[in-house]
């Protein structure tokens, strides 16, 4: 069993009638799901994850104002829940991974991802927040939310980036994946620095696959499950993922035919959105040309590379 599915009936069997027991003044308040850390959280998680903190469990979200009213309550009475469930038993938490299950406020869920302010609200704001802090703000399911207050905020972010960030963040990627592929890590390989190439590699890699999130409008998880979710994409996933996977596995003198050939689709899926009109094969350009194509002055006088968190 998925934990995603584990979670959602645990709290439909078990929690849903224990919180609203311990406070029935929140009846319909309260927003019940699993989302945040974890590959199960992504439905990512196999075997190997039942090794640490995985198990029977869910998230309760509060408004502020419920959470400082009756947030310790509710604590209890989630701690006092069985910790085993249809044959799962919830290992204990590391002091790594506390907090990924068990009561919060809405306000203080977000604020743990995406720093004090909350959710970015201007361009600049959308451009410090990494794409790992929104996965985990989106990623899993909400099964209950009698108010509404969590899932909006959840639907705001999962609108993506506004228009012209998502631009400064493409420019700046194909920027990166230009200067780390097609430029370094053929004159890192030249001058026999393996190790240097092996860096120009991974961060090419890390690069394109940013680009096709940004082309497919999602939020890249962390980087482990990252090649995962990758070849889930409906457009240029499963292409970009065999053609990484073929740079993972090929010789190192073959390296380079496959990394203009990653670059070439990714080109093609610019084009296809209308981003670029370059016939260029370096990917350099085809940044500048995004960036030209910002309406927003501020972010389209920043440098070419800023934005590629």
């Amino acid at each position: 069993m998925k934990g995603l599915e584990l979670a959602r009936r645990y709290w439909l069997e078990v929690g849903a009638a224990a919180m609203e027991r311990a406070c029935p003044a929140l009846r319909g308040r309260m927003a019940a799901g699993l989302a945040g850390e974890g590959s199960e959280c992504l439905g990512f998680d196999d075997e190997i994850s039942r090794d640490h903190d995985w198990g029977p469990g869910f998230c309760l979200w509060l408004t502020q104002e419920d959470f400082s009213a009756h947030g310790e309550a509710l604590r209890a009475a989630y701690a006092a829940l069985p910790r085993e469930f249809l044959g799962f038993r919830r290992l204990r938490e590391s002091e790594h991974s506390q907090g990924r299950v068990g009561v919060f406020s809405i306000p203080g869920f977000y604020a743990r991802f995406l720093g004090p302010k909350g959710p970015p609200g201007t361009p600049a704001q959308w451009l410090t927040v990494s794409d790992q802090a929104l996965s985990v703000c989106t990623n899993g399911e909400v099964f209950a939310d009698g108010l509404g207050e969590f899932t909006r905020v959840r639907e705001e972010l999962l609108a993506y980036y506004p228009e012209d960030v998502r631009r400064k963040r493409l420019a700046a990627r194909c920027a990166g994946a230009a200067q780390a592929g097609q430029y370094n890590h053929s004159r890192c390989l030249a001058r026999g620095d393996r190790v240097a190439a092996l860096r120009a590699l991974g961060e090419f890699v890390d690069h394109a696959q940013a680009v096709v999130f940004l082309l497919n409008r999602r939020y890249r998880p962390y980087y482990k499950w990252a090649h995962r979710a990758l070849g889930e994409l409906p457009l240029l996933g499963r292409e970009a993922a065999a053609a990484c996977e073929g740079l993972a596995a090929c010789p190192q003198e073959e390296r380079q035919d496959r990394i203009e050939g990653l670059c070439a689709l990714l080109i093609q899926g610019l084009q296809e959105q209308g981003l670029t009109d370059s016939a260029d094969d370096f990917l350099l350009r085809h940044g500048e040309r995004i960036q030209g194509s910002i309406r927003d002055q501020t972010l389209r006088s920043l440098p070419l590379m800023m934005g590629s968190i």
